[in-house]
């Protein structure tokens, strides 16, 4: 089968495409289910699909990536890894070192977009609909089965109708945060650039303004101006899902993949640690060590020093003194002194 398609990724985006095909058909109940209100939405997913697919296997195949895609997938299942998934991908845990502030920024827009996916593409797949009965309850229906049935005027058929709503003045409140940051922090604006670290803040701030709008048009003017705003939103949304695999929003499905990269320090971290070939502390795992000289050698790149060891056998400290030394011609590398912040943490 292989042999039909011209690379990798087009067998992984073929494959991918027809097994969404397949889910939409069940899931829609046969395609009698499906909103052509939605249609724009869901050629925007399925090139979004395309796109992901590409820039995931051109980053997999890189060597240091392979390796650690590899290695994470044989330790998922270390009893770490719930806690590890917890932190990274529900609690944001990592980015409270840094801040309430960004913390709580991060968590406005991370689980605004993500709740925001998990409403609208079973909606555009036709894989969640609701049928209403004539006693004012609704039925909830996912990929053809009744799930349940809510009061129309109950909490929570407001939750369930008012949910992109609601993760939009979640986005709306994350970004705001992000742009006062950005534009008060004198280190965020000397290193920011517009199009890959305002871009998509105002790509997302203008889908949840013009989402917003729908639901004021319907709710205040009657329906005043909905088809137009119902274009601009609908299209906003697509450009941005185009956009999103190859800009700085690429990180949020690609978060998952950091579960593999803290198995992996833990892992061979508890196995066995790798000495300084200088002052002997130890500084990170022997398997790392090794797999980082190993990827080096298969880019050609040769850091074998003249005293017989690796660049990459040196601890951070020892490594820029070897390095200064090579410029002052002094051996500060063989001073046992060290930095005052050599085990600085962040």
């Amino acid at each position: 089968m292989g042999s039909a398609f011209a690379s990798k990724f087009a067998k992984s985006v073929f494959i991918t495409v027809c097994g969404l095909l397949v889910l939409m058909f069940i899931g829609s109940r046969f395609f009698t289910h499906v909103d052509l209100a939605l249609y724009g939405y869901m050629v925007g997913t399925v090139v979004f699909i395309c796109g992901f697919f590409y820039r995931f296997i051109a980053w997999g195949e890189r060597p240091p990536t392979k390796i650690i895609l590899k290695k994470g997938i044989k330790l998922l299942f270390r009893k770490s890894t719930p806690k590890t998934t917890t932190e990274h991908l529900v609690t944001y845990k990592f980015i409270w070192k840094r801040g309430w502030y960004r913390w709580t920024q991060h968590v406005l827009l991370g689980w605004g977009c993500i709740l925001s996916a998990f409403v609208t593409f079973p909606l555009v797949f036709g894989w969640m609909y609701f049928t209403m009965a004539d006693n004012g309850y609704y039925t909830v229906v996912g990929f053809g089965i009744d799930l349940m049935k809510i009061d129309a005027e109950g909490i929570l058929a407001f939750l369930f109708f008012n949910a992109l709503n609601i993760t939009a003045f979640m986005v709306i409140a994350g970004v705001g945060m992000a742009l006062y940051r950005r534009i008060g922090n004198m280190q965020a604006r000397a290193e920011q650039t517009f199009v890959y670290d305002l871009l998509p803040l105002y790509l997302l701030l203008f889908i949840s303004i013009t989402g917003l709008m729908l639901t004021f048009s319907n709710i205040f003017l009657g329906g005043w101006g909905h088809p137009v705003i119902s274009l601009v939103h609908q299209w906003s949304v697509i450009l941005t899902l185009i956009y999103l695999p190859f800009g700085k929003l690429a990180h949020i499905p690609f978060r998952p993949m950091s579960v593999f990269a803290r198995n992996y320090r833990e892992h061979y971290g508890q196995e066995q640690m790798k000495p300084c070939k200088v002052c002997g502390t130890p500084f990170v795992s022997a398997e790392q060590s090794a797999d980082v000289i190993e990827v080096l050698k298969m880019n050609d790149i040769k850091f074998r020093m003249e005293e017989g060891f690796h660049l990459a056998e040196l601890c951070l400290p020892c490594r820029r003194k070897y390095r200064m030394s090579k410029f002052a011609g002094v051996p500060t590398h063989l001073i046992p002194v060290k930095e005052a912040n050599q085990n600085a943490k962040g």
